[in-house]
Order: structure tokens, then C-alpha cells, then sequence
């Protein structure tokens, strides 16, 4: 199973973090959760904060209705260049066909003591993810932007500590509760978004979506948002009675 791993990202190169210069935005290429997966990850995550000290401080949980697997992070930007790079999504999306990813196991880096970044593992689909991660940064090569200089790590950031105290016990519960968890979502899409932050959490606003393997972009950077074609892809498997498989036990996904 691919797991999370390496270093922790710098401030600078964090898509939640920092100021934006006038004219610029902040802005990174992400895999999107879909709503099914969003919820099983939810419903985890609700469960370890209701176990919470409350009289302690507690970590910087990300927004949970924007969750994503970072490909790649690009940073400030000039607006003007944001078509360019909308370009370099289509180029890497239609590069790739879409493919299956799991979400279990949990962990925190760069230890669990003292931790920095708390996120959720990735199993199916790691090798996948990192196929396309490398699309992305040849494609934003083609159009200027250099190349990343950091290993990709599949990964889902749930939150961040910062290294306080509590840090390693909101990780400890988190991997306990997540030992025995999965759930499972197709990667159908490649998303250039924009981190906004202030007021909270960051939040991450769409600019140019494009669904894996020539599908038609819906893209608020090149013109009028256009209704997005999803390509054929296997349907999300049953457990059995034809409901979605969805959280379940590891046991009971895998047989073992």
C-alpha cells in the first residue's frame, strides 16, 4: 500500500497558507473526493474529534467539503497565466484514464509525536495517482512552470498541527479509529484550484475542472462554464446487495 511519507511541506509550499501578492492567485492542482467518499471521510473524522478533550486546544482541521488529493502545488500566480495552466490540466487529463483509489489507514508526518500534518492514507490507486501527479508537472513544465523539486506523497491532509501538544494524541486517535476503515471513490477528474484563505479555514474554489481522458473542461478561467462529460468508468463496487460499498470494515471489503 502506498503511505503517506517524506518531510513536512514548508509554509510556502502549502496551499493554505500565506498572503496573496495584488493580482495573483493562489492556486494548486488537485484529485477531487466525490460526495460519497466526502461523507465516509466526514464520519470518521466526527467521530475522533467527539473524543476530544475539550478543554485542550485542539488541531486545524481542514474543511471537510473540499477535500482532495493534492497532485501538485503551484502557488501565487498571476490571473493572467491562469489560462495557460488551465491549458496544462487539459493536457494531463487527457494523458490518463480513470482508476480507483482507497482511502485507509492514517498517519502523521514528520512523527506521529510531533506532528505537523495529519492526513489519511492512500492503498488502490497510489501508483495511479503518482502517474498522473508526473503528468502534471510535465504539462506545467511544457507551459513554464518549473518542476516540482519534492517526491510526491499520496496523501489526504485531514488536518494540521503545527506542532502543538495535542497534535500527537489527535493522531494517535485518529490512526487507532482509521486501523479497520477504508472507503473508495473513481478518480474521474483533475481540478486547478484556488486556495483561498481568511476567516478560518482555507477554502478551495474551482477555477478549471477537467474530467481523466479527453472529456470537455468546465472552467471558470477560459470562458463560460460548460456542462462536464464524465468518460465511461467502472460503476463503484457492491458489497453484495448492490448498495455502495463505501466505510466498511477492511475485512469485509477485502475478504481477509
Amino acid at each position: 500500500m502506498t503511505r503517506a511519507g517524506g518531510r513536512q511541506p514548508d509554509a510556502a509550499s502549502r496551499p493554505d497558507s500565506g498572503a496573496n501578492r495584488p493580482g495573483t492567485r493562489r492556486v494548486f492542482v488537485a484529485v477531487p473526493l466525490p460526495e460519497a467518499a466526502r461523507a465516509d471521510v466526514t464520519a470518521l473524522v466526527d467521530s475522533v474529534r467527539a473524543t476530544a478533550d475539550p478543554g485542550a486546544r485542539d488541531v486545524r482541521w481542514v474543511r471537510l467539503d473540499g477535500l482532495h488529493v493534492t497532485l501538485r502545488f503551484v502557488g501565487p500566480v498571476d490571473e493572467g497565466d491562469l489560462k495557460r495552466l488551465a491549458g496544462a490540466v487539459d493536457a494531463a487529463a487527457a494523458s490518463v484514464t480513470g482508476f480507483r483509489v482507497s482511502v485507509e489507514s492514517a498517519g502523521a508526518f514528520p512523527a506521529q509525536g510531533r506532528p505537523r500534518v495529519i492526513w489519511l492514507g492512500i492503498g488502490e490507486g497510489g501508483r495511479e495517482l503518482g502517474e498522473v501527479a508526473s503528468a502534471v508537472d510535465d504539462a506545467l513544465a511544457d507551459v513554464g512552470i518549473a518542476r516540482s523539486e519534492r517526491p510526491f506523497r499520496a496523501h489526504l491532509t485531514v488536518a494540521r498541527a503545527d506542532g502543538i501538544r495535542t497534535g500527537a494524541d489527535v493522531a494517535r486517535r485518529l490512526i487507532a479509529a482509521a486501523a479497520d476503515w477504508r472507503t473508495a471513490f473513481v478518480a474521474d477528474r483533475i481540478v486547478l484550484f484556488e486556495s483561498i484563505s481568511g476567516g478560518g479555514p482555507a477554502r478551495y474554489e474551482p477555477l478549471h475542472a477537467v474530467p481523466i481522458g479527453n472529456g470537455i473542461a468546465s472552467s471558470s478561467v477560459s470562458g463560460p462554464r460548460r456542462p462536464a462529460v464524465a468518460p465511461v468508468l467502472p460503476s463503484e463496487p457492491s458489497a453484495g446487495d448492490g448498495t455502495s460499498v463505501g466505510a466498511r470494515r477492511k475485512e469485509q471489503s477485502s475478504g481477509t
